[in-house]
């Protein structure tokens, strides 16, 4: 994707706000003019210039100074307003758009990529909004005021005017932007690279300590730091190099104006005023000068951003589709495979309502897929699964979740109260159903125990939590959700004797209303199937 394409996406998000983009460009020209004309004043005043008297200039010289000040404030409320307002738009596309994907596509991606593409790469579209667009105008706007003034001492430096603010304003932040671009592109994407793997240390840092491997994670993570630096050199040089080339054409283009001047025999009054307003008028071109290496690493961020927005989801969401009332279930010659690599092929299943199924096979043979691609987290390759005859490529999405209910292996918990964390299965639940679920999974008593009860933040509880008090509180949002299809992965791998027998014989009670799908090794939990699957060679025996 072109650095145009990039720019002509994120203005377009601008266009809602117009209003206060217009407020902070007019903002930002008057404070420039303001900032310009002290100095030039002064000048005037230096060489006693009779266009105004020397009281005038002092007191012009006042409010252009106290101006300058509140049109820059108000020029810069303007412009983070519009970027706070827009990055927090972008977030809300971004996570829409992760909404989309998940979970088919979010499954293979790098989550540290993820975590700084959500954080900081959308943070440094900040610089695009608050920093870059206004300023553009600004610079095109207040050039032309200070072109037409320096017309009035001749054509010439007027025109001389002109080539100076495009040679700084256009032709080096275009020069630097193509030059800086790989760079930052190449800045952020070692940022990620950086964020997953201290993701991935921190994760896995009880194991790298069990098994001595700390020290080789440690070279990884110095490795990772260290090509980021090297890229981080790579810009901050380039900036350096970009200031001290614009600094260097604005004394040269300074003195070249002079020099007009001194060959056309302009009087010495004309050539300080003239010079004077050249010099101080490059401050919004300089602006955009700098521009191009500092959106080198906004250019890589929004091209991330803009990449995600764009990819296609995988599984597309239905919404005017067919309805079912789940009655049963059929896998009618089914074949699936990630990439390449086949999971399942011509497998055949038939669900019937109120039924018990229980399924087993070995790591790898399919088990968890199958409840996948149930829940439609992805599409068969090939077959059809029907659900009352219908496919479930038809059935309204909504309908599809409202109606299955999925125990993962492994149960998320958000840094919020208890309570809160279970009302995902169920955002209008009464406290009543709350507890009432959280009894069927045994976890009621632990809450009660806990400091504030249900209204225990969950990052109080901290490393308390072993994994089978997090299973049960997934458990407890599979009772809570009450839905007609209920699958169960793994559902008390974590869970002692005790509890798996008491959390069992609540699914059991449920299975006069449901249809439950069992993935386990355990024989005890699947004892009470009404059938035992077992998945053998990627098909069902």
């Amino acid at each position: 994707m072109s650095t145009i394409q990039i720019f002509s996406r994120l203005v377009k998000l601008v266009f809602p706000l117009t209003e206060f983009m217009i407020c902070a460009i007019l903002m930002g020209v008057a404070g420039f003019l303001c900032a310009i004309f002290i100095p030039v004043l002064s000048s005037m005043a230096l060489v006693k210039d009779p266009t105004f008297s020397f009281h005038t200039i002092v007191i012009l010289l006042f409010v252009c100074a106290l101006l300058r000040g509140i049109l820059r404030y108000a020029e810069q409320a303007c412009n983070h307003y519009i970027a706070f307002k827009l990055l927090a738009r972008i977030r809300d596309q971004v996570f829409g758009a992760l909404r989309k994907l998940c979970p088919a596509k979010l499954e293979v991606k790098d989550k540290g990529s993820l975590i700084s593409l959500i954080t900081s790469d959308i943070e440094l579209l900040e610089v695009f909004y608050a920093h870059t667009i206004s300023p553009i105008c600004i610079a095109f706007v207040t050039s032309f005021v200070c072109i037409i003034i320096q017309m009035q001492y001749g054509w010439i430096y007027g025109i001389y005017s002109l080539l100076a603010y495009v040679l700084v304003g256009i032709v080096l932040p275009i020069y630097i932007s193509k030059q800086s671009r790989h760079i930052g592109i190449e800045y952020r994407k070692e940022a990620g690279n950086l964020n997953s793997y201290v993701l991935e240390s921190m994760r896995g840092l009880k194991e790298s300590m069990q098994y001595m491997d700390t020290d080789r994670r440690l070279s990884g993570l110095n490795h990772q730091t260290a090509l980021l630096a090297k890229r981080e050199k790579e810009l901050k040089h380039f900036q350096a190099k970009t200031i001290s080339l614009t600094n260097a054409c604005v004394v040269l283009l300074s003195l070249g104006l002079c020099l007009i001047h001194v060959f056309l025999n302009s009087s010495m009054e004309s050539m300080i005023v003239s010079s004077v307003l050249q010099i101080s008028s490059f401050g919004p071109v300089i602006a955009l000068a700098n521009l191009g290496s500092t959106l080198s690493q906004t250019i890589g961020a929004g091209q991330r951003v803009i990449s995600l927005l764009d990819e296609i989801p995988m599984v597309e969401e239905v919404r005017n589709g067919d309805e079912a009332q789940f009655n049963s279930m059929d896998m009618i010659h089914v074949d699936f495979a990630y990439d390449k690599e086949q999971i399942l092929k011509d497998m055949n299943l038939n669900i019937q309502e109120n039924e018990v199924i229980g399924i087993q096979g070995k790591s790898g043979s399919g088990k968890s897929t199958l409840l996948k691609l149930l829940m439609r987290f992805w599409d068969v390759s090939g077959g059809n699964i029907l659900v009352d005859g219908i496919d479930i490529k038809n059935l309204n999405t909504s309908n599809l979740r409202k109606n299955e209910g999925y125990v993962t292996q492994e149960t998320i918990l958000f840094h919020d109260t208890i309570e809160n964390n279970l009302r995902v299965a169920k955002q209008d639940a009464t406290i009543e159903e709350i507890q009432l679920a959280c009894k069927k999974a045994n976890i009621h008593e632990y809450i009660q125990s806990s400091p504030n009860g249900y209204k225990t933040l969950v990052e109080e509880l901290g490393s308390s939590l072993s994994g089978g008090e997090r299973q049960r509180i997934g458990l407890a949002r599979m009772f809570l959700h009450d839905s007609k299809l209920v699958l169960l992965d793994e559902p008390t791998s974590n869970l002692d004797s005790l509890n798996e027998g008491i959390i069992l014989k609540s699914i059991y009670e449920e299975r006069k209303n449901k249809t439950i799908i069992f993935v386990s090794h355990r024989e005890s939990t699947l004892a009470h199937c009404n059938r035992v699957i077992h998945m053998e060679s990627n098909r069902v025996s």
